[in-house]
């Protein structure tokens, strides 16, 4: 119940006066059944434009930072996420990545909407990341087809970091819906879940009009704080 209180009177109304978000192409998303809602990840705000201009509910798989913070914060942020029937996931391991796929498809048979971010993470810096086949496999074990979708200036509004979301207008673009049951019952294929994946991202690529970059976003991450130290490091004379 607290979903669908979040998008119609507390939160929704707002975001929709304050960033007038517009939407391409959403006649593509299913009145019924399953599918995968795979889109860039911009912004910590993705996911509250995303849900709030679906006429269907959305499950997320959320990490599960979210649900287990300290202080009010932390204890807000659990209710909050909790309270809309997100679902919590741990990366750590992968031991961990395997149950959040099986969280993923069991959402999925049950004939839901399954929101997933195939990069991972937020991008540090606007541009498209390599995305991880962890989407691919639940496509192929639900099955489920996947429909692209690109979030437009939720960067700009609110890169990384903010807290305060700038007010600037933003944007939903659904590109057509991606059918791989010709993959059926080749899920344990790495290269043909490499490939599946790839067709995603490039989908996006298209839709948000991003540069791709060919790595992780997580080891992009690392690689820019790595560069952040070195950079602070006192020279020799």
């Amino acid at each position: 119940m607290l979903y669908w209180v979040l998008k119609w009177i507390l939160v929704g109304p707002w975001l929709r006066v304050l960033f007038r978000p517009w939407v391409e192409g959403d006649g593509i998303l299913p009145k019924r059944g399953s599918a995968i809602v795979a889109s860039n990840h911009l912004s910590f705000s993705d996911s509250f434009f995303l849900a709030l201009m679906m006429s269907r509910r959305i499950t997320f798989l959320a990490k599960s930072d979210y649900f287990t913070g300290r202080g009010v914060k932390g204890l807000l942020t659990k209710a909050f996420f909790a309270g809309v029937g997100q679902v919590p996931i741990d990366r750590s391991s992968g031991r961990a990545a395997e149950a959040a796929i099986a969280t993923g498809v069991r959402v999925l048979r049950n004939g839901k909407l399954l929101g997933i971010y195939p990069e991972g993470t937020r991008t540090a810096d606007g541009r498209l990341y390599r995305g991880r086949v962890g989407v691919a496999r639940m496509a192929l074990e639900a099955p489920a087809p996947v429909i692209p979708v690109a979030m437009i200036g939720t960067y700009e509004i609110q890169p990384p970091g903010r807290i305060r979301p700038s007010l600037k207008r933003v944007g939903i673009r659904y590109g057509p819906a991606l059918d791989f049951s010709r993959y059926e019952g080749m899920e344990s294929d790495r290269y043909i879940l490499r490939s599946i994946t790839d067709e995603i991202v490039y989908s996006l690529m298209g839709l948000s009009g991003q540069e791709y970059v060919d790595i992780y976003a997580s080891r992009a991450k690392q690689l820019k704080a790595q560069d952040a130290v070195t950079a602070a490091e006192p020279t020799a004379d």
